[in-house]
């Protein structure tokens, strides 16, 4: 797929889960915690239980993910402590159109003037602020966003130095979407995967009248992501690859942990398929 460009003068553990919403949001998902370098240009700015990274590049700054509204405040803050002007973020890209992940696109787009990109199965949903498919915890929604252009499975999205992937993995959302890129780690090339959802989390798998590939997406994710190499599993919930352990140990390098990952999820994922079909 051709690439996106943009220049500087351009303006297994399951974890916690939407789900979770039905009774109360896990309060890690809004507890501010510091920023916290992991490898190259990426320094982890979300809360303890929800994932923002923040890649630097020769012309700005790429954001992955905004969270949730509550968290606007606190990332902003993290990226200021980092000698940033909320300015200097160009591009937001998103893993998937749920609230605990984009209920504060809008509000940071906003604040920092970025272009976001997001997975084509999403646009719709971002654009509503309605999140797509039928789920067991009933329908949060979330400020719709302004300006979303989308993405497809393979394209380059490229800002200074820095080029990443757009990897679908749907089934979690139709456009749920990982980003992938190398990063230089004193001198060795490592593959960083920014993983978008796996689990089923709620997802209503038969029967889903608004999204009824659901299986056959999840399915086909599986098989993509157990072939796709990581050296650096990022995920959208932190403690689902045990971001802050493995960095504080220096074990965030671990080939093998995305094919555990996938099939653990793989397992679960059968598991309430056949509950579903009972």
């Amino acid at each position: 797929m051709p690439a996106l460009t943009f220049l500087a003068a351009a303006a297994l553990t399951v974890p916690a889960t939407p789900a979770a919403a039905a009774s109360g949001d896990p309060p890690e998902w809004t507890q501010p915690r510091p920023p916290l370098h992991l490898i190259g240009p990426i320094t982890y700015v979300g809360t303890r239980g929800l994932g923002a990274y923040l890649i630097r590049t020769s012309a700005g700054a790429i954001l992955v993910d905004a969270t949730m509204a509550e968290n606007v405040p606190a990332i902003e803050r993290n990226i200021r402590s980092l000698g940033l002007r909320l300015s200097d973020v160009k591009l937001i890209l998103v893993s998937h159109a749920h609230f605990d992940h984009v209920g504060g696109l809008e509000r940071m787009r906003r604040d920092t003037g970025a272009r976001v990109l997001a997975g084509s199965g999403d646009v719709a949903a971002l654009r509503s602020g309605t999140p797509p498919g039928e789920t067991s915890y009933g329908v949060h929604r979330f400020p719709a966003v302004a300006r979303v252009t989308p993405v497809a499975d393979g394209e380059r999205v490229t800002l200074g130095d820095v080029t990443l992937r757009a990897v679908a993995t749907p089934g979690h959302t139709p456009g749920c979407t990982s980003w992938a890129f190398r990063v230089d780690d004193h001198g060795r090339a490592r593959e960083v995967v920014f993983a978008g959802s796996i689990t089923v989390a709620g997802n209503r798998l038969v029967g889903n009248r608004r999204y009824p590939a659901i299986v056959r997406d999840y399915r086909a994710s599986f098989d993509r992501i157990e072939r796709l190499r990581a050296d650096v599993v990022l995920p959208m919930h932190p403690e689902a690859a045990d971001v802050f352990g493995r960095a504080r140990s220096g074990t965030l390098v671990a080939p093998r942990l995305l094919g555990e990952m996938a099939r653990a999820a793989r397992v679960d994922f059968e598991r309430t398929l056949r509950e579903e079909t009972r």
